[in-house]
């Protein structure tokens, strides 16, 4: 059981040049099945972590470790989206441009006030991965854009901004923090009730 998050961590680490071969390769053939992937891979990320508390394996090690997969996993779909739906991703430039700005100075604050990456799995984060999910099955899938889209975008930016605040308002670098609120309640010393289901 203890090495189970190791392997869910590492399937979705294996789809991710998968799934970027399947479109690069079989292009518009491929959706589906890239869809199908995509799918289990966020399976593998809700699961990954939840077990990991179950059976007491959560460490700075594997959280560290299932963040830089979870990168990898979406800037692999991400890639995918834009070789099957060019056009469209060029339309929605700015809104694109903006999340992989705003993730860029997640990275740069963490990195220069701790020397780490950040590693905080924040809710608004798991919302954002959600509406990823459903933002990529309609790009992937259908080949369109609209709502799913841009609400991915303004939880992008919303998130993104939970996570530099939890950077900044923590005394001390942590993994695990699921909102700038209860950064502040670590900073002002009070102790954190953790949960199985969300961290």
């Amino acid at each position: 059981m203890k090495n189970i998050p190791y392997l869910l961590i590492a399937i979705r680490f294996l789809f991710a040049p998968i799934i970027f071969f399947l479109a690069y390769v079989k292009g518009e053939e491929s959706r589906f099945l890239i869809l199908a992937l995509m799918f289990i891979g966020l399976l593998t990320d809700i699961f990954d972590g939840i077990i990991a508390r179950k059976v007491g394996v959560s460490s700075e090690k594997l959280r560290r470790l299932d963040s830089q997969v979870d990168l990898i996993f979406w800037l692999s779909l991400a890639f995918t989206a834009y070789f099957l739906n060019t056009e469209l991703i060029k339309k929605e430039w700015i809104g694109i441009a903006i999340i992989f700005i705003m993730e860029a100075l997640c990275y740069i604050v963490s990195w220069i006030k701790f020397g780490k990456e950040t590693c905080t799995h924040a809710w608004l984060s798991k919302l954002w991965g959600l509406s990823l999910l459903i933002a990529f099955t309609y790009l992937i899938g259908f080949q369109q854009a609209g709502w799913a889209f841009h609400l991915t975008i303004i939880l992008g930016i919303i998130s993104h901004i939970d996570v530099i605040l939890i950077i900044l308002i923590l005394p001390k670098w942590q993994y695990d923090v699921p909102s700038c609120y209860h950064a502040w309640q670590i900073r002002q010393g009070k102790r954190r009730k953790k949960t199985t289901f969300f961290n």
